[in-house]
């Protein structure tokens, strides 16, 4: 193992695309873990996955009019998004039917597109990422805006964190709610759709929610939860990658193995709310 490390290490000096494979899953990793704690908390996981398989026929069709995916993608993850809460406005059906009749859809739609395309390889990084092909513009990408949902999350955190946690309260201070919700789920689909180039459509999800709900299970502080997420995030991507590189695994897989390791360790021995502790407090 020490020498696979020191080859991994030295892999970096010498080849490009697993230094910047290397950072824009360390980017991607900290942005996730900045976001995760509030689509968690408010209950929004299922969204997420949602948004993140509606994208798929975004992506395609801005492969065949040859422009960026980060359009197509964002496009199609907004309009999923807005399309859930309208039929959740104007029926009776409930929020995880709505969720999984539209992105269902969605991604069904994708899958008709990509025969157009006709590239099984693409499907193959569409659905399940490929960091170790990641452009530098990629990253550049990656970094503007996981920098714009952080800097969005700095100047309005005392707003979305009343909103999440009371938003009686919020409404009663003359904050509208109604716009946080959107303007995080219009965050969460602009994470969502820089991580495909990490683990793609199918395994999106995992890099959202494992972090943040690894970091719930040590501490009840906001705050606490999304540094410790960040951390996990970035840790779980650096070991993801090695492994990647190491055993010619997927990239995408990787991380998200790994970071389902880091949740099960948390589960089971988690001081506050780890499964020991939980037996403990009920023997």
């Amino acid at each position: 193992m020490l020498l696979a490390i020191q080859e991994f290490i030295q892999g970096i000096s010498q080849y490009q695309f697993l230094k910047i494979a290397l950072i824009t899953s360390v980017l991607i990793g900290s942005i996730a873990g900045v976001i995760g704690p509030f689509i968690i908390l408010r209950g929004i996981s299922l969204l997420g996955d949602a948004i993140s398989h509606a994208v798929l026929p975004g992506v395609v069709i801005s492969y065949l009019l040859g422009i960026n995916y980060v359009i197509g993608a964002t496009l199609f993850g907004l309009l999923a998004a807005f399309s859930i809460g309208f039929i959740q406005d104007h029926s009776r059906l409930k929020h995880d039917s709505t969720i999984g009749i539209v992105f269902s859809g969605f991604f069904a739609l994708g899958v008709i597109l990509i025969a157009f395309a006709k590239s099984s390889t693409d499907l193959n990084h569409i659905l399940f990422g490929n960091l170790l092909a990641v452009r530098n513009s990629d990253t550049l990408l990656t970094a503007i805006i996981g920098g714009a949902v952080i800097l969005f999350i700095v100047l309005f955190f005392k707003e979305l964190t009343l909103s999440l946690f009371d938003p009686t309260m919020a409404r009663a201070a003359g904050l509208n709610v109604r716009f946080f919700d959107y303007a995080l789920i219009v965050m969460l689909t602009l994470v969502s759709v820089v991580s495909l180039t990490t683990v793609g459509t199918v395994l999106v999800i995992a890099m959202l929610i494992t972090p943040a709900a690894t970091a719930f299970l040590w501490t009840n502080r906001l705050v606490n939860m999304i540094g410790l997420a960040i951390l996990i995030g970035v840790v779980a991507s650096i070991i993801g990658i090695f492994f990647s590189y190491t055993y010619n695994l997927a990239s995408g897989a990787a991380i998200v193995l790994t970071l389902g390791a880091i949740f099960f360790l948390s589960f089971v021995f988690s001081p506050k709310k780890g499964l020991l502790f939980y037996n403990r407090q009920h023997s």
